[in-house]
C-alpha cells in the first residue's frame, strides 16, 4: 500500500496503523507528537485502532519549544 507521510511517499504493509507509522518515525515514546491523517487531527488514544487506506496523507508533527 502507498502512504504520503510528511510528504513523503512511502510503500507500507496493508496491516500498518497510525501507532506503527508513528513508531517507525519517533521511536518507542513518542511524546509531544500530534498526527494528522488526511487533514484531520487523530487523537493518540486511537493511533492503535486507526489503518490508513492506500494512498491516505499522514502527517507527524514534533511540538517544539521556543521563543
Amino acid at each position: 500500500m502507498q502512504l504520503v507521510v510528511n510528504a513523503v511517499a512511502s510503500t507500507v504493509d496493508d496491516d500498518i496503523t497510525v501507532a506503527d507509522v508513528v513508531h517507525q518515525l519517533a521511536g518507542p515514546d513518542p511524546r509531544g507528537i500530534a498526527v494528522a491523517l488526511n487533514g484531520d487531527v487523530i487523537p493518540r488514544t486511537k493511533w492503535d485502532a486507526i489503518r490508513p487506506s492506500d494512498g491516505d496523507h499522514i502527517e507527524v508533527l514534533t511540538a517544539v519549544q521556543g521563543g
